[in-house]
């Protein structure tokens, strides 16, 4: 058992796998109410030595903590006004053959019932599926759920995709609403 099993087994937490995690997806990660969610995310995905990324802005690939971002999984976006970010960001799937892309769909551990949907234009213009993986603090669960394959009609495709995290209890409830 790796250390990382080891640390969320003694923290309670444990994983399902419901659906296989493609190559190269968007993993549309929520409810996002704390930094928590980062430190057992990184810990879930090096347990189950799940190769994934995650945007993160130039700024913090610089020293002093650039190298330990970078470790890991961060990929530093170079934002321009010359390209979309979201652009830059589909744009990049074709860099890598495996290509996990962690998102939180809220942008904030503050309340946020208006999803940003940068992570589902990310998919399609990728033509990439969206795997929805929940971290429910009640039943102490990741769970690797559902892919979704985004088909342009963004509005029906969100509210399945907010359907699926309906039920699950974040670390502050009071910071998440689909």
């Amino acid at each position: 058992m790796t250390l990382e099993k080891k640390i969320l087994k003694a923290f309670g937490w444990r994983a399902a796998f419901n659906v296989e995690l493609p190559d190269k997806c968007v993993a549309c990660i929520a409810p996002h109410t704390s930094n928590w969610d980062f430190i057992f995310g990184i810990l879930f995905k090096r347990a189950y030595k799940i190769q994934a990324n995650f945007f993160i802005k130039q700024e913090w690939i610089k020293f002093p903590v650039g190298g330990i971002i970078k470790r890991l999984g961060g990929i530093a976006i170079h934002r321009n006004k010359q390209q979309s970010t979201t652009d830059v960001m589909a744009k990049e799937f074709e860099n890598h053959k495996i290509m996990r892309i962690a998102i939180t769909p809220e942008g904030t551990r503050r309340l946020n019932s208006d999803w940003k949907m940068g992570f589902y234009y990310i998919a399609l213009k990728a033509s990439v599926p969206i795997v929805l993986i929940s971290m429910d603090y009640q039943k102490k669960l990741v769970e690797v759920g559902k892919i979704i394959f985004p088909n342009g009609d963004a509005e029906i495709q969100l509210a399945e995709i907010k359907d699926y995290f309906k039920n699950v209890t974040p670390r502050f409830p009071e910071r998440f609403k689909v």
